[in-house]
């Protein structure tokens, strides 16, 4: 392995010390019972640690291209934990679906459980709950106290999720059905720090309330231009022309709504796109139950491997191994993926949001599934870390929105290319899938920006966005069951710049692909499309810049 590999690797495991939920992630064995230190003092032995990776990264030199990859990705990713730092964002780490408290539990959700070992490492790591709400709750104080704060409707959010994990909204608490999990012999064991656990989550859950919102109430939802673009970075590996990808998601949306409007005429003479979505809400294809639709969704990924495979993609074995799971209750309704460890002894697994539901019309599902599984997700993830051997684990490990979610979201228009939504109801899903995401690039930057409203809109025109006609917006663009589109508002609000990198991502995507057929075509040989796809896929995780230069010479 050349020397900047190396040290990104030795980064990466220096990070898995520090923080044991990265351990986690990568599948290590080491600090699986311990949680990270979430206070003032623990986000500065980070930057300490970023720092010391860029000084020694700057000495070295590149041998190939490989080496170029990891650099740039290095200095994007350790910059950004810099400048976060600078910023103070580590004193108001609080977001419903990427807060300190979501990624906290998600880590939980990625620990082994196939022996004793395993379930001690469990029933330790509950244990260390309430010191690491404790030393979340240090900065959070901290912020107050130099008036960093999160808007007071994050504070909120989260102190609900906190109480859901804790029970008191009923149902069983987190931590007690994790240890229904466990062997009936081991659940003693698992459950003697379940008690001191739930009176932290709602010891923070009431602080929060009856505190923290207190001190932040007058803070914006929306977060102003120089943060935006600060966090819109984070996402997307590029910096951003808030003003270009502004007017570019307008018409973007007119573009896939006037096709929507098309095609629900097709699905039902005369119908909206509300009439069309209502009648297959009824009479389409559903499954009835959480374990129906859990089933449909392994079978539908299981069929998508065996169909891609050799054709359109050469997958290794270790990838053609993807998990359909049910989201635990508490987060948000968005469905999402989580990464096989290193050695892919735990595999990929898709993670759906059933949100109280007992019934799921499919027409609305399946090109989400191949977003989140095959060909989106799981495919590019997989491959980063398949290929660790032959550039880094840490180009596997470090995962860029703008690059991952655009690629996923290319994954599901190159399945309508291929054919498989050419039935009409599973290509309206498609569309609304689309839609959504166009959606986000108006009303995320509209929102936080204030930004006007074009005079040709039938929306409100001529005024600036807030994050009520945000929300208002949502409900005409972006379907109609209010508890997703609550909690995708809330989720824009608390994690700016976020919700923007599925379509800009998809643009360069696309953008790559059309100049590597040109590329393909003025050099006269045929465009392989396979080729690109595997060799685009091989390149390790990078920002939409860096994305940019590379694509078009696969």
């Amino acid at each position: 392995m050349t020397a900047v590999r190396a040290l990104a690797d030795r980064y990466l495991e220096d990070l898995a010390h520090l923080d044991p939920t990265v351990a986690t992630g990568l599948g290590r064995s080491f600090g699986q019972g311990a949680l990270p230190d979430l206070s003032p003092e623990g986000a500065s032995e980070h930057v300490e640690l970023a720092r010391r990776a860029l000084r020694e990264l700057s000495t070295l030199a590149d041998e190939d291209p490989v080496d170029r990859r990891c650099r740039g990705l290095m200095e994007d990713r350790l910059g950004l934990v810099l400048s976060r730092f600078g910023a103070g964002e580590h004193l108001r780490p609080l977001s419903v679906l990427a807060g300190a408290p979501a990624e906290i539990q998600g880590a939980f959700e990625l620990m082994a459980t196939g022996s004793d070992a395993d379930w001690a490492n469990v029933a330790a790591r509950v244990s260390a709950l309430p010191r690491a709400l404790s030393s979340l709750r240090a900065s959070l104080e901290e912020g107050i106290r130099s008036g960093v704060l999160a808007a007071p409707r994050q504070a909120l959010s989260t102190a609900h999720q906190l109480s859901t994990w804790a029970g008191r909204h009923g149902g069983i608490p987190y931590f007690a059905s994790l240890a229904d999990r466990a062997p009936e012999r081991l659940r003693p064991r698992v459950g003697a720090g379940i008690p001191a656990a739930n009176e932290a989550l709602a010891d923070l859950a009431d602080w929060l309330t009856a505190t923290y919102a207190t001190a932040a109430a007058t803070v914006p939802d929306a977060v102003g231009r120089d943060r935006y673009i600060v966090s819109a970075r984070q996402f997307l590996g590029s910096d951003l022309d808030p003003d270009e990808a502004y007017e570019w998601g307008w018409a973007e949306l007119e573009r896939i709504e006037a096709e929507m409007r098309r095609l629900a005429n097709e699905i039902k003479p005369g119908a909206s796109i509300d009439g069309a979505m209502g009648w297959l809400d009824v009479h389409g294809e559903a499954a009835e139950g959480e374990a129906e639709l859990q089933r449909f969704l392994q079978t539908l990924m299981d069929e998508t491997i065996d169909a891609l495979q050799g054709t359109h993609f050469d997958l290794a074995e270790p990838i053609r191994t993807v998990e359909a799971m049910i989201a635990p209750p508490g987060g948000a309704a968005a469905q999402y993926y989580t990464q096989p460890s290193a050695d892919f002894s735990r595999p990929g697994r898709t993670w759906y949001p059933t949100m109280g539901k007992t019934r799921f019309p499919l027409w609305n599902e399946v090109s989400t599934c191949y977003h989140e599984g095959v060909p989106g997700h799981h495919l590019q993830i997989a491959q980063w870390i398949y290929l660790a051997p032959q550039m880094s684990l840490f180009q596997g490990a470090f995962f860029i929105s703008g690059n991952g979610e655009g690629w996923a979201l290319y994954a599901e228009r190159l399945m309508d290319e291929l054919g498989f939504l050419s039935e009409p109801g599973r290509r309206l899903g498609y569309l609304v899938a689309q839609q959504l995401r166009a959606a986000r690039v108006v009303v995320d930057i509209g929102m936080h920006l204030s930004m006007p409203i074009p005079n040709g809109q039938p929306f409100h025109p001529g005024e600036r966005f807030t994050p009520a006609l945000g929300r208002e917006f949502m409900g005409l663009h972006a379907g109609k069951d209010p508890v997703f589109l609550d909690s995708e508002w809330e989720r824009y609000l608390g994690w700016p710049g976020q919700a923007i990198c599925y379509k800009l991502g998809e643009r360069v995507w696309l953008a790559g692909r059309d100049a590597a057929r040109l590329n393909a075509t003025r050099a006269g040989r045929p465009f392989d499309q396979k080729a690109w796809h595997m060799a685009a896929l091989s390149m390790g995780s990078t920002g939409l810049d860096q994305l940019a230069a590379e694509l078009p010479h696969l």
